[in-house]
């Protein structure tokens, strides 16, 4: 037992945790065909695969939104503002400090806090040097880079409820999708130049990629590609102390 939210005080006393792993998701539209917590809903699942695998690891309850202002065109968007997400976790991760547990991995789903994560983590190393905190911040970028080159058929996988996150949205919670509403939308970006969007400026559908060619097989490989990475680092991390000299 590993749940934060699901455990009694004297269990969590009992399960002599020195690690924590915290989801930072959202609740927007994916396309028309995912649920709007995906961002959630994985970041999650991954983060409670991954704390079985590692010892010590409590799983803390999921931040179910985030920032999410890019993607308020569509319906329907919750989102914080960049400042109240950077504070969010600022605070529990500040709050697990308090408690004992100085040693964080960050598990995000969602491309709007990767900002507001960098930011918290920044003002905890000021405040608290003796704590470590990684992250995970594209788990879809990571998942493209480790599995074989050919895995995915458009754009390398990647896009809103693309191929990628269309593929492991159907492996963790197929149940919640209607796969017959998937959409390929790809917008012709300049390759290096990061061009600041509003998701309205990108595709009339919510989503972007070719979730037309997402599989649940695909996202498993996903998903075990990445909980595998996660788990096997954590334990190096583990065994030099979180010693990087």
């Amino acid at each position: 037992m590993n749940e934060l939210f699901k455990m009694t005080a004297h269990q969590v006393k009992e399960g002599n945790f020195n690690k924590a792993i915290l989801a930072i998701g959202s609740c927007e539209a994916h396309g028309q065909h995912i649920a709007e917590g995906c961002d959630t809903l994985v970041s999650y699942k991954l983060s409670k695969q991954i704390a079985d695998q590692v010892e010590g690891m409590l799983v803390l309850p999921p931040i179910t939104v985030g920032y999410s202002g890019h993607y308020d065109s569509f319906p329907f968007t919750l989102t914080l503002s960049y400042d109240t997400t950077t504070q969010v976790i600022y605070d529990i991760v500040e709050s697990c400090i308090r408690q004992g547990i100085d040693h964080i991995f960050l598990m995000n789903g969602h491309d709007g806090n990767i900002a507001p994560i960098e930011v918290a983590s920044r003002k905890i190393k000021e405040v608290y040097p003796q704590a470590q905190i990684a992250a995970l911040t594209q788990w879809w970028v990571a998942a493209g880079d480790l599995l074989p080159k050919d895995t995915f058929e458009v754009w390398g996988g990647l896009g809103h409820a693309g191929e990628g996150e269309t593929s492991i949205a159907y492996h963790l919670f197929g149940d919640w999708c209607e796969p017959e509403l998937a959409t390929s939308v790809v917008p012709d970006l300049p390759e290096y130049l990061d061009i600041k969007w509003d998701f309205s400026e990108l595709t009339d559908t919510a989503q972007t990629g070719d979730a037309t060619k997402a599989t649940a097989e695909k996202g498993k490989m996903m998903n075990d590609a990445i909980v595998e990475y996660v788990v096997k680092t954590l334990k190096e991390l583990d065994a030099r102390g979180w010693k990087f000299k």
